[in-house]
């Protein structure tokens, strides 16, 4: 027997297709749970996970508190599938966009371009995400900080590569440099907006650019 997806360990269970009906049943119900998250995302980064009722996240999405629980019977596994769906979209990317490059330092701007053109259209997410795991508890909780240890991981590889081939003496802190790194990133949703007219592109360029002159000096870049 195949082991459940951890993605699909907290959700409400999908209820069997009826005889005759296509996939068009299977559609709108993906379509309704995302419709459903993107409702609970935007609540929750602006009112807090504890202020955001089942209640409030169902009129958001524009469906019956009854509708709502047919997916989430609760809260919590709405935040969950929001942190997990996040981070497994980030490494799955990251993995991706890092094949075939071998430079460390263009390995770094590829994080931070990924990091960036994510989030700038998911700023709610990045809001939850760096505000609500620890209202996550049990199961949740630890699967949610797995997948986030699995992106840190890839991260702190990337700086490490980096320490070894460019800094000798000793004197990086490489957990230090990661974190740092991480908190520059999820500090953009209190105040970038793509709509103003900076790209994405251009303000993950301009925060590496920084980042590495900081870390390595301009020598190095």
């Amino acid at each position: 027997m195949r082991p459940e997806k951890p993605e699909h360990a907290f959700e409400s269970p999908r209820p069997a297709p009826l005889h005759g009906l296509t996939d068009h049943a299977s559609t709108s119900y993906d379509e309704r749970l995302n419709q459903i998250l993107e409702a609970a995302t935007g609540l929750m980064a602006h009112a807090g996970y504890e202020r955001a009722s089942m209640r409030a996240v169902a009129k958001a999405a524009g469906v019956s508190l009854a509708g709502l629980y047919y997916y989430f019977d609760s809260k919590e596994k709405m935040l969950f599938l929001i942190q997990f769906r996040t981070f497994s979209s980030l490494v799955s990317s990251l993995r991706e966009k890092l094949l075939g490059v071998s430079d460390p330092i263009e390995q770094l701007r590829v994080m931070i371009r990924t990091h960036v053109g994510y989030f700038a259209t998911n700023m709610a997410a990045l809001k939850v995400c760096s505000h609500e795991l620890d209202s996550l508890t049990g199961d949740s909780y630890e699967e949610t900080r797995r997948i986030r240890r699995e992106y840190y991981d890839l991260t702190r590889g990337i700086i490490d590569r980096i320490g070894d081939v460019y800094v000798h003496d000793g004197t990086l802190d490489r957990h230090v440099a990661t974190m740092s790194l991480f908190g520059m990133l999820n500090w953009l949703y209190r105040w970038y907006d793509p709509r103003h007219g900076r790209s994405p592109t251009g303000v993950a360029n301009q925060l590496a650019a920084q980042f590495l002159q900081g870390l390595l000096g301009k020598s190095a870049i």
